[in-house]
């Protein structure tokens, strides 16, 4: 199937065209522009090690953009930092928060005992006053004259 065929000499040939490519002409030229003699680059001249000479402008090296450079010291280390100071200086404030809480504490237990003394005082003297009344039977005593071994009352 893919052998090769022999050339058959006997096939007649085609009279060869030729073309020749039409040479394109610009429309128009690029105008000159005025330029300073210092923004001219300057023209670099390479000899090449078979002898031939190219010219051309010099083409200055791209510049690598500027890395950021990082910072000494990382921004979780300083938050933790200012977070511990923070928490330092809420320290002081929990100490007295909690001075506060044991001294209120301690006046609620001296009014209270304050209290106790003052109901209890109160108490003992309703319960031993002469004026009050002590249940049983009540007895009017009026002055009494005794004459002549004789009460009279």
């Amino acid at each position: 199937m893919n052998e090769p065929t022999a050339y058959d000499y006997r096939r007649e040939t085609a009279a060869v065209e030729v073309h020749h490519p039409t040479p394109i002409v610009p429309a128009h030229t690029a105008p000159m522009v005025p330029v300073h003699p210092g923004s001219i680059p300057a023209v670099a001249s390479v000899v090449l090690p078979d002898g031939r000479v190219v010219t051309g402008y010099a083409i200055e090296p791209a510049k690598p953009e500027p890395v950021a450079t990082k910072p000494v010291v990382s921004r979780t280390a300083v938050n933790i930092a200012l977070g511990g100071i923070g928490f330092g200086a809420v320290c002081g404030g929990l100490v007295l928060l909690t001075t506060f809480i044991a001294a209120l504490a301690a006046l609620i237990h001296q009014l209270i005992i304050l209290a106790a003394v003052i109901f209890g005082g109160w108490i003992a003297v309703q319960v031993f006053s002469a004026s009050g009344h002590h249940g049983g039977n009540t007895f009017h005593i009026r002055k009494a004259v005794i004459k002549r071994n004789h009460f009279h009352g």
